[in-house]
Order: C-alpha cells, then structure tokens, then sequence
C-alpha cells in the first residue's frame, strides 16, 4: 500500500484495487473508504507510520459499498474503535443484510471488471459490528463541517464528501481519473449511468480546489473545471 501526502492534513492510501483518504483535525482522524478485504492492518501500519495511533481514527466514512472501499471497514474499525458510516441506501449491504445489486456492464467495462476482481481478496470479509446511517444534506464534524453529498448512480447510496472550507471534495467513484493519462471522468461499473452523468454535474457545481477520487490520481487545482469537462466528453 502507498500513503501519498497531498496535503499537510491530508494522505491518499493506494491499495492494488482501489484507495482511501486520511483526514486529519487536530488530534482526530478520519478515513474516508477503507480498502478491501485485509486492508485494516496495513491502514494502522499506515496511520503508526504518521506518528499517530489506529484509536485517533474516530470514523470512517463510506462513499459506497463495494468490497473495494467497504472491505476493509469492519476490520479496521475493530483494530481503532472506529465509528462507521455509510449512507443508508447501502447500509443493509455494508452489514450483510442484503446483497448489493450487480451493475449494468456496458461492453467495454466487462474485460476491465474482470481485471479488478483478480486483485481483490476472494471470500466474504469482516462486516463492522455497528454502523451510523447518513443521509445527504447532512453535515459531519470533520473538516469545519463535511457535507454529505447522496450522489446516487454508481451504487443508490453512493455519497460524496464536501470539506468547503478546505476545498476538497471526495468523490467515491462517482467520478475517476484514468491511470494512463489521467482525464478525469464519470466512473465506471455503474447501476445507472445518466444518473452517474447527472451527478458529475452536480459535483462540479461545489466548485472544489481538490478532487479526490477512489480510483486514479487526484486533481490538486482547479477541480470543479475538471468536473465540468468530463461531464461534456
């Protein structure tokens, strides 16, 4: 796993499938989508590493739960005491209440759907024992106040999570950045695709500085234009 500082008070975790964000207020953590299955030991390895502790974790935010983002939840909040939340649109599935519905494939995402898989962890993995329902419009104590953004499409609960104050937005994979050159772009394996397209927009109207995706390499500057161009390819 590598941990990329992006800025003072902020890492980017990168795991073989996937990555999560630690945000950092004062002496509190907070992580935002917590890897697959076996992610919660190398996340405190990563945390020790910083010169913190797994406990100073206080939450982890979910922006949806595939197994790439939500696996490594249930682990890691019993390694930190973590509090866990996931939209509740996808909460049932987060605790292995109900299966998460399959998305709608468009040909050309089949092949690279297949690739992933290979790289994630086979099995079932460590649900958390607890977890907080969130809604949109809500705002969290993270950040001087996080916006919790329902951005339905890539999964129905599927959230964002807008920090104002710093300019930072988390998109989960509502939108993501190709690994070859970086464009920034809709994400893929979707429920509903023109709702996903819908949502893009919709990001891009928050005007962040920063775009932090769950797939690819994040926009430092000038975000919201970035947003705004990959709604028109």
């Amino acid at each position: 796993m590598d941990v990329i500082e992006l800025l003072p008070r902020l890492h980017l975790l990168r795991f073989p499938v996937g990555q999560a964000y630690l945000w950092r207020d004062g002496d509190e953590l907070t992580l935002i989508d917590a890897g697959p299955a076996g992610s919660g030991a190398p996340v405190a390895e990563a945390v020790t590493a910083l010169g913190r502790r797994p406990r100073d974790v206080r939450r982890i935010v979910l922006t949806h739960f595939h197994e790439d983002h939500a696996g490594g939840a249930g682990e890691f909040a019993a390694l930190s005491g973590a509090e866990v939340l996931v939209h509740r649109l996808d909460a049932p599935v987060v605790r292995g209440e109900v299966p998460g519905p399959c998305p709608v494939f468009e040909d050309w995402e089949r092949p690279l759907h297949e690739q992933a898989l290979k790289l994630l962890p086979r099995g079932d993995f460590a649900r958390p024992q607890e977890v907080t329902e969130v809604s949109g419009g809500d705002v969290l104590d993270v950040g001087g106040g996080a916006h919790v953004v329902h951005v339905p499409g890539h999964t129905h609960g599927s959230i964002a999570l807008h920090l104002p104050e710093h300019g930072v937005l988390f998109t989960g994979d509502t939108v993501a950045a190709s690994p070859v050159d970086g464009t920034v772009m809709p994400g893929v394996f979707n429920l509903d695709g023109a709702q996903v397209l819908a949502a893009c927009r919709r990001l891009a109207e928050l005007d962040a500085d920063m775009a932090c995706f769950g797939h690819g390499d994040p926009v430092r500057g000038r975000a919201a234009r970035a947003l705004r161009n990959a709604t028109r390819r």
